[in-house]
């Protein structure tokens, strides 16, 4: 699309030709199934230890350490129903602005019997730390914090919930040594700017995924510390140390690796580059445009996303508009994009039903520059304009 202007990167990126250029040989010419011990299936074997090496690498862990999966939907689900299940009872400690693999995946373990305890967040997006020290016990066997949530890009303190974490294993309430509660974060939208050391993080189980990172989709990735036990949710012919069964997807674990190399290398020009660019499109709008409510946190967020509450007026109906005109936003992330209902996270921020239906969500990438900025922000204030004349809301800032 000639005059296409791209700000839904939060929900899927375009593939970088040198992650395709190192995908296509295995789907044509190295194509074996590394389960084989003749050559071609040695290749496609050795290739998988060359992309665990170049992964954990990256993320300082050990090969073995990290496991496949076809989303990272499917690693918040193998981190959640594995950890639960093979406990078979206990507490299970979230925040309310969990991708909806990890909701979803507690609600059905709330069913199972399985005790769910969601914190609640501060207006600023930030989870309260004080109420997880709180509710932390002796029945507590998971704890999962999403890095960056998926709307507003606000930044938890991950580092910090770990020492919680850490101080809590070592208090007198536990009375046997154990490693409970394990704690997971996903970090699918962090990855791509954020350090995901797990050493310097402590966590235990961190779920990433490659499309966020300008790698192929229908691949995603689960890292498990050392000693973490936790049952698998697919059987099969035991790959990957028999938590993940199937046949390796040779071309897209290739392509994951080469993707995180090449964020891993661009990551600090990238952050700054792109942080330079929404902030110029934040005081825009801001300016440009009265009765705009910034989403999050102002400053602990992503340096890629800009949600912002435009009140008065449809987020969809602003979104049809600005995608004749070519401009492509979002009302909240993906997955919640088939349903009617308000934006959960905006809702756990404390949102009214009002403010969350005038939102839109910017999220930036690798392809935009300044004169996308200066497109959205000669076109949006007319559209607003257009919709407000027509709109019987007349809310008031609180």
């Amino acid at each position: 699309m000639k005059n296409m202007r791209y700000f839904d990167y939060a929900a899927t990126a375009p593939t970088d030709k040198r992650v395709l250029q190192a995908m296509l040989p295995y789907f044509e010419k190295n194509f074996g199934n590394p389960g084989s011990i003749y050559t071609l299936g040695r290749k496609s074997a050795q290739a998988i230890t060359q992309a665990s090496t170049t992964i954990s690498k990256i993320l300082n862990c050990k090969p073995d350490e990290f496991v496949f999966t076809g989303s990272a939907t499917e690693a918040d689900n193998l981190a959640i129903l594995g950890a639960a299940r093979i406990n078979k009872k206990g507490k299970i400690i979230i925040s309310p602005l969990e991708h909806k693999a990890v909701l979803n995946s507690c609600e059905i373990l709330e069913k199972e019997g399985f005790e769910i305890v969601k914190l609640p967040v501060f207006k600023n997006g930030l989870v309260d730390l004080k109420t997880l020290e709180k509710e932390l016990d002796e029945k507590t066997i998971l704890v999962s914090v999403v890095m960056a949530d998926s709307e507003t890009g606000t930044i938890q303190p991950i580092a910090e919930i770990s020492k919680i974490i850490k101080d809590f294993r070592a208090s007198k309430k536990i009375k046997e040594k154990t490693n409970f509660p394990y704690f997971h974060t996903d970090a699918s939208q962090a990855a791509k700017y954020l350090n995901i050391d797990v050493e310097k993080l402590k966590v235990d189980m961190m779920t990433i995924s490659a499309h966020k990172l300008y790698g192929p989709k229908g691949i995603g990735g689960l890292y498990i510390r050392k000693g973490v036990k936790i049952s698998p949710i697919i059987y099969g012919g035991g790959q990957q140390l028999g938590l993940r069964s199937g046949t390796e997807n040779i071309p897209a674990i290739v392509g994951f690796a080469k993707a995180l190399e090449l964020n891993a290398k661009n990551k600090k020009t990238q952050y700054l580059k792109i942080k330079k660019l929404r902030d110029t499109l934040e005081k825009g709008i801001l300016k440009s445009i009265p009765k705009v409510i910034l989403n999050g946190h102002p400053t602990q967020r992503l340096p890629n996303f800009l949600n912002i509450s435009i009140l008065d007026i449809e987020g969809e109906a602003m979104l049809l508009y600005l995608d004749e005109l070519g401009i492509m936003v979002s009302t909240g992330s993906a997955c919640n994009s088939q349903s009617l209902e308000p934006s959960y996270i905006l809702q756990a921020l404390g949102s009214t039903h009002e403010y969350i239906h005038g939102s839109l969500r910017f999220t930036l990438g690798h392809q935009n520059t300044i004169l996308d900025i200066k497109y959205v922000l000669k076109h949006l204030p007319n559209v607003v304009e257009k919709l407000r004349k027509i709109s019987p809301l007349k809310l008031k800032i609180k």
